[in-house]
């Protein structure tokens, strides 16, 4: 009898204790949820450090909502509460979650919020995050917490490393920790952090190791233990070594990223212009044509065809813009280019004339505004090849369409009949004519070839920049003194001066500025043609031979 008596009284202390204990976890709670009320900014901070040493995962959402600035005290009783947006407030019971219905503006006082405050919210949502179920939250608190270095914070995420087995996670949590301990007071652990970070070479950890490196005013060194400064040292040495050689590859990617470009305008001038002699001052207008034929087919797909086939309008403006800028060159060679051959100078200025009228047509039709041209879901977003390396979609897909043109031209010149008798009559016209070529036709087709290829180009700057009737004006230049540095009349040489010149270009933008840097590479190619007249790869043909 007395040992039942004595288990029933020991069970009620137990459950007396237990409540006991849980009020006083609930008045803690509460009394810190009340303290982010508080006037005095000092006060709110330690309402903050409160709540997450509670550890409750309730206080998540409220602190998330005062970092958002959503969080008030209603006026007529002083409750603490979330909010939303718009006129009418909906309101939530910060301690409870319960819905409470609507509000106004004027009816609430928001919790001010400043950047230290902020901090410490970033870092007690971190502390309460990293122990969630969900990875992706872990993940976000673990990235969260490095602006939190109380010891509190790294304590508790030294256990959380222990425990996860998510390597992604796990591997945010160490570069973490590693962050934190960089200001730890022990050497062993300052010196574990260094070789924790030193897997990332980022410009971000250059800057966290940087003050272990560092010297005094005096001439002191800031780290007084020479086993950290000298890995510091040599982490910081490394990182400087990674970002230039970052640096320096992504300034080829955007040099080749231009040279494709200016491969794209320059290749078919180097049909109209290096091998048939005639200097076409409306080249960049037939860029211009392929791109508005862009504009069009991109109009026409979204009005006529589904929205999940979108994508497929770039495919279609290909031909469409060939079909377009090739028409037009050749209504130019046998309307008016075909009476002018053998009178460079007066080509020139017939063709500039075509370029102003074609200008002027396209903004009576299209208006002068920019025309702006979406990328297809496949050409949108990028990828980090390393850190500090990003490469868009758009780039290079550009870049690789550039050379498929290219290899295409190459093949339609070397293995078709087509490409034979434009070579035979461009070599020697007589011989070819009395071989029964017709060379008439032979010239209106060779420019109407080279002018669709430049509306082909048109369709790639389309995906890179907005359309304009100026669009061409921008690349005539650059294009002639592609095909003059590259060699008159050569493929291979329009490839060459293209890339030599889009690296050249952005080599030098960083020291010398995009301007001075196009007039010393303009410079570069007179004395290269004063020492070279035929450019890099010379080639036979009727503007050589005169």
């Amino acid at each position: 009898m007395a040992f039942f008596l004595m288990t029933g009284l020991l069970t009620v202390g137990v459950a007396i204790g237990a409540f006991a204990a849980s009020s006083a976890w609930a008045d803690e709670y509460s009394d810190a949820l009340a303290g982010l009320a508080a006037p005095a900014f000092n006060d709110k901070v330690a309402a903050i450090d409160a709540l997450a040493r509670l550890g409750d995962e309730r206080a998540t959402p409220v602190l998330e909502a005062m970092s958002d600035n959503r969080l008030y005290t209603r006026k007529e009783d002083g409750r603490l509460v979330i909010g939303g947006t718009g006129r009418d407030i909906a309101l939530t019971d910060a301690a409870t979650g319960e819905a409470l219905g609507t509000a106004t503006s004027r009816d609430l006082t928001r919790i001010n919020v400043n950047n230290a405050l902020r901090t410490a919210l970033g870092g007690a949502i971190g502390r309460l995050q990293i122990n969630n179920a969900d990875p992706a939250k872990r993940l976000a608190a673990a990235e969260t917490m490095a602006r939190d270095r109380t010891p509190e914070a790294m304590a508790l995420l030294r256990d959380a490393l222990a425990r996860e087995k998510v390597e992604d996670v796990r591997a945010a949590m160490a570069l973490t920790y590693a962050k934190m301990s960089l200001t730890s007071t022990d050497p062993a652990e300052r010196l574990a952090a260094v070789k924790e970070v030193s897997g990332r070479l980022s410009s971000e950890v250059r800057a966290l190791v940087a003050p272990l490196a560092a010297t005094n005013p005096d001439g002191s060194f800031a780290e007084p233990d020479p086993q950290v400064r000298a890995a510091a040292t040599g982490l910081i040495a490394r990182i400087d070594q990674r970002l230039m050689m970052t640096e320096l590859a992504l300034n080829l990617f955007q040099g080749v990223s231009l040279g494709s470009v200016l491969l794209l305008a320059a290749i078919g001038l180097a049909i109209t212009f290096g091998v048939m002699g005639v200097i076409n001052m409306a080249h960049g207008e037939m860029i211009m044509l392929g791109a508005y034929t862009t504009v069009v087919v991109q109009q026409l797909f979204r009005e006529w065809i589904p929205a999940e086939f979108f994508g497929l309008y770039l495919v279609i403006s290909i031909p469409a813009a060939f079909l377009v800028a090739g028409a037009v060159g050749v209504l130019m060679e046998r309307g008016i280019i075909r009476f002018l051959y053998g009178r460079p100078l007066e080509t020139l200025l017939a063709t500039w004339g075509i370029s102003l009228m074609l200008q002027q047509l396209v903004r009576a039709i299209f208006g002068a505004p920019n025309k702006e041209v979406s990328n297809p879901g496949w050409m949108t977003g990028a990828f980090e090849a390393m850190p500090g390396m990003v490469l868009t979609y758009n780039r290079i897909a550009i870049i690789i369409f550039a050379l498929a043109v290219l290899a295409g031209l190459a093949a339609l010149l070397r293995y078709t009949p087509f490409g034979l008798q434009m070579r035979a009559v461009t070599q020697n016209r007589n011989m070819a004519s009395a071989m029964g070529i017709r060379t008439g036709w032979v010239d209106a087709l060779t420019f109407g070839l080279g002018s669709g290829i430049a509306g082909v180009a048109g369709v790639a700057l389309s995906q890179i920049g907005n359309v304009s009737p100026n669009l061409g004006q921008g690349y005539i230049v650059d294009s002639f003194m592609v095909v003059v540095f590259g060699g008159v009349g050569s493929l291979w040489g329009v490839l060459a001066g293209a890339m030599t010149l889009g690296i050249f270009n952005k080599f030098l933008e960083p020291y010398a500025g995009a301007m001075l840097g196009k007039i010393l590479i303009l410079v570069f190619i007179i004395l290269f043609i004063q020492k070279r007249p035929r450019g890099l790869f010379a080639l036979k043909g009727r503007a050589a031979e005169a």
